[in-house]
């Protein structure tokens, strides 16, 4: 084998140790190394490669605050105290690398590769336990949209569990009013001030005609009906038979005298003129 094929064999085989070949520099090479009767190859290189890269290496000393972790890690893996393993680790004597037939090292080589796998094993950790508490995240969202809904009470429930709480609860039965066709209705009226609210029952009260007027309760204060009572809300009569229409107060009220519904445009009135008063209910002396 001539000079320059001996450079060209140098070059092929310094490129491939350190930046890689083309398929033709590869082929190159392979017809080189198989008939130049040469004792040099390609894993020398690689290997001398490698040893100068490790030999230019600069390692950086590990953080106190991380090999302590890992140091604690270990021993717990290994069934070693965490006192040893630092003994261990900084006992070891600085190896220098030597340009010559590559030995294994039972230093730095162990040491890195024990490291790597315990940094990986906290990292599993971390991983595990996080990937816990979001399943336990996850699963409480599924179980809260899975669950059945407890159903709302109805008015029926809430007026009935208002009477059975006892307490001072107001209680009048509704009378008929100026309005014909209302002769017939039946019910009552159901008032907490504690809570300040209330709730009406009727029984017979016509439907009427949303478009054209709406039903107006009013609460007094005064047994004798005071000429500005308190709006008890507007509502409207949808169906035949027996309606609960809580009493939405507007302002505060205390120990009322009377409750009275009355027939206003839709929306209600701020003042009723009381030209049309379908009920009244007036509290009686006794009621508690």
């Amino acid at each position: 084998m001539n000079r320059n094929m001996d450079e060209k064999l140098l070059d092929l085989l310094a490129d491939g140790a350190t930046v890689g070949l083309s398929d033709e520099e590869a082929r190159q090479l392979d017809e080189r190394l198989g008939g130049a009767g040469s004792n040099m190859d390609a894993q020398s290189f690689e290997l001398a490669a490698a040893a100068i890269a490790l030999a230019e290496m600069r390692i950086e000393p590990m953080p106190a605050g991380l090999e302590a972790k890992l140091a604690r890690v270990a021993g717990e893996y290994f069934g070693t105290s965490t006192s040893e393993i630092h003994e261990s680790i900084h006992d070891q004597p600085t190896q220098a690398f030597k340009f010559n037939e590559p030995r294994p090292s039972r230093s730095f080589f162990d040491w890195f590769g024990w490291a790597a796998a315990a940094m990986a094993c906290v990292a599993l950790g971390v991983m595990f336990f996080y990937d816990q508490d979001r399943m336990s995240v996850m699963q409480a969202k599924i179980d809260q949209l899975s669950a059945t809904p407890t159903p709302a009470p109805s008015l029926a429930e809430l007026r009935d569990r208002m009477k059975a709480a006892g307490g001072q609860i107001t209680r009048a039965e509704w009378t008929k009013g100026n309005v014909p066709g209302t002769e017939v209705v039946t019910g009552e009226v159901v008032w907490s001030d504690a809570e300040q609210k209330g709730y009406m029952t009727f029984r017979g009260l016509p439907v009427n005609d949303a478009n054209k007027e709406a039903y107006q309760a009013w609460i007094f204060e005064d047994a004798k009906l005071e000429e500005f009572p308190k709006d008890g809300g507007v509502f409207n009569v949808t169906t035949n038979g027996e309606v609960i229409i809580p009493v939405n107060a507007k302002l505060r009220t205390i120990d009322p005298k009377a409750f009275a519904i009355t027939i206003e445009k839709p929306g209600g009135v701020v003042v009723s003129e009381r030209e049309k008063i379908a009920l009244l209910a007036p509290v009686k002396p006794t009621a508690t």
